[in-house]
């Protein structure tokens, strides 16, 4: 009976203890699943199957001294590059309006070659001015040209980001560095060539199959029997018995 009335649970003491030390945060360590371990997409972050590759480089439509190519774009760009640019940005990203981006490109491009030019007529005409000043104007104004070929080359990396495009014919930034009104029209004939190419793309017309009926082959032997039989079956009446 002293056997049947012991306890079947064991009793932890105090002087118990583990062989090995468990370290705080040990046991809660993440598990590493191989199924979840895939590939996503950098933009939209889903799941890409194996068989997934990576686009290839497509080329431009034009080269980056095709300007000419579009008269429109051509003289918009050499009169008005601030107004290109605000186009170019709102066709690339939805909801954004031009007006945006062309005052930001008027203030420090246009307003930028503006402030140089006169800084070169007033040390031409006037003597007193300092070189030390003229340097530094100058030295800003460089600076400043840079960070724009950094944000107009940002906006040429999107564009060739949705349509996997190549560097051509160099990065991005040095392109609109270097050659930025050549950069605008290339990119603004680059995205009309696309959107065209998409709205005006072939559709196939399919035209729906004739009606077919079913008739059976007592009614394309007989047809008068039939019309009878159907006459017959209208006239009959319910009558109680």
């Amino acid at each position: 009976m002293e056997e049947n009335n012991q306890s079947r649970y064991v009793k932890l003491s105090k002087n118990q203890t583990t062989v090995e030390d468990i370290i705080p945060g040990e046991l809660n360590q993440p598990i590493e699943v191989p199924q979840l371990a895939v590939r996503k997409c950098p933009e939209c972050r889903q799941p890409l199957p194996e068989s997934y590759a990576p686009p290839a480089d497509e080329p431009w439509m034009t080269g980056i001294f095709g300007c000419v190519e579009d008269r429109e774009s051509c003289l918009t760009g050499l009169f008005c590059p601030c107004v290109l640019f605000g186009r170019n940005v709102e066709s690339l990203r939805d909801g954004t309006p031009w007006t945006r981006p062309c005052i930001c490109h008027a203030i420090f491009v246009e307003g930028g070659i503006s402030l140089a030019l006169a800084t070169v007529i007033a040390t031409s005409f006037f003597s007193g001015i300092d070189p030390g000043t003229t340097c530094l104007i100058c030295e800003g104004l460089f600076f400043t040209w840079w960070m724009c070929g950094i944000h107009t080359g940002q906006v040429r990396q999107t564009l060739q980001k949705k349509y996997h495009l190549k560097n051509s014919p160099c990065n991005a930034c040095c392109v609109h560095c270097c050659l930025h009104w050549c950069a605008l029209c290339q990119e603004h004939r680059e995205m009309k060539g696309r959107l065209s190419d998409n709205n005006f793309s072939e559709m196939t017309i399919v035209n729906p199959p004739p009606i077919q009926e079913m008739k059976s082959t007592d009614e394309k032997e007989n047809p008068e029997t039939s019309s009878a039989n159907n006459n017959e079956h209208i006239t009959l009446e319910m009558q109680a018995i």
